[in-house]
């Protein structure tokens, strides 16, 4: 049967009020109020483009950047190169393949600030056990909560362990959906592993890396409980990251005009990381 365009309206039009309630309208006043002035107990006051102005001249908010930036390639690169090694290595047919599909897929059901805390455990320079390892073999204490280079370090790789699954489940996926009739005839051609790879594999897996970098790295520019609950941005804000910065600026300073500002200018730098990707991704539907 052939519905008319009101009841397909109508059948749609809960869903897209939800959205519009939910995403839209909250998007909307986020715009208005990063042109206000505005803190608890004072009416909103308009000042123009004077908080992206302030946010723009700070150069703590640029540090930020900076840091996320470097923790966001780091970490979405990271765990494309992983998440591709592991998808290949369990397409292989890998032994007790069961048992280890669920140990790798196990960070991704502990929640950020439980592995937080555990890490913040074991990295401990006093006593966590990752320090006694370390100087048990005659290596250095991780000094992860004063040298900012190693604070960053840290974020990445808990990042990493926490959100590897996710890559990895993308990946997997898409590896096993590829036709086996395809490598049998490179075989027969007298194709070698690696040109195999090269030429069948690592071509039909490109929309599924670009989908699965362009994910991480809308989520990993959110990072903020790893950072906040590891060092809070310390030592001297210098490991801070633009969600931190956002979260200081609103419930620290009160300061919810420049916090709104700081939201918008973290999607703006977020399509910035992802426009590469995604024009990628364009590219190849369109050559597909």
């Amino acid at each position: 049967m052939r519905e008319s365009l009101a009841t397909r309206l109508l059948l749609v039009g809960p869903a897209q009020a939800l959205v519009g309630a939910v995403i839209l309208v909250p998007a909307l006043y986020l715009v208005w109020l990063s042109f206000q002035r505005s803190s608890f107990g004072t009416e909103a006051v308009f000042v123009g483009f004077a908080n992206y102005a302030r946010i723009l001249s700070d150069g703590y908010f640029w540090r930020a950047m900076a840091n996320t930036a470097i923790v966001v390639l780091v970490v979405v690169h990271v765990e494309l190169l992983l998440g591709l090694l592991m998808a290949l290595l369990f397409a292989s047919g890998l032994p007790l393949r069961r048992l280890l599909l669920a140990a790798v897929l196990a960070p991704y059901a502990v929640s950020e600030v439980a592995a937080v805390v555990m890490w913040r455990t074991l990295f401990d320079p006093d006593v966590g056990q990752v320090a006694w390892l370390l100087g048990r073999l005659g290596l250095p204490t991780l000094e992860w909560a004063v040298y900012p280079a190693q604070g960053l370090a840290m974020v990445s790789l808990l990042s990493v362990w926490l959100h590897l699954p996710f890559t990895f489940m993308i990946l997997y996926a898409a590896r096993l959906a590829l036709p086996g009739d395809v490598y049998e005839a490179a075989r027969i051609d007298g194709a070698t592993g690696p040109q195999a790879f090269w030429r069948i594999t690592l071509p039909l897996l490109t929309p599924a890396l670009l989908i699965a970098a362009l994910f991480r790295l809308i989520f990993a520019f959110r990072l903020f409980a790893e950072v906040w609950l590891l060092t809070q941005g310390g030592p001297a804000r210098s490991t801070e990251v633009v969600a931190v910065y956002l979260y200081l600026e609103a419930f620290r300073y009160n300061a919810f005009g420049t916090a709104s500002a700081t939201g918008w200018l973290m999607v703006v730098a977020s399509l910035v990381l992802a426009a590469p990707y995604l024009w990628r991704l364009v590219r190849s539907d369109a050559a597909a």
